[in-house]
């Protein structure tokens, strides 16, 4: 691989890394990684409230690390397949599986 493909590259990485580098949208992810969920059951299960979780929804949206399913008035939420995916799957083997407590 060549310095510019490197570089290419490391950008790209720096931008996912930067995006969650969030609190709240790590475990909005992480909540995401185990079944698709709605605005409203987020809501419930991570105690984020409605204005703050739809900035970070929309954040998760426009880096393209969430995909979107409507039905009927509810819009669910998945984690999209790819490196962000990938990377919080080994976050939840290191920091959330029960064997591992730091």
């Amino acid at each position: 691989m060549n310095v510019s493909d490197m570089r290419q590259n490391a950008g790209a990485a720096t931008s996912l890394l930067k995006t969650l580098a969030h609190e709240d949208r790590l475990m909005l992810l992480c909540q995401l990684c185990e079944r698709e969920m709605c605005v409203s059951e987020l809501e419930q299960v991570l105690d984020i409230h409605q204005p703050s979780l739809s900035q970070q929804l929309g954040v998760l949206r426009r880096e393209g690390l969430v995909e979107t399913r409507r039905d009927g008035k509810h819009i669910y939420y998945r984690v999209s397949p790819g490196p962000a995916l990938l990377i919080l799957q080994q976050l939840h083997t290191i920091f959330c599986s029960q064997e591992n407590t730091l």
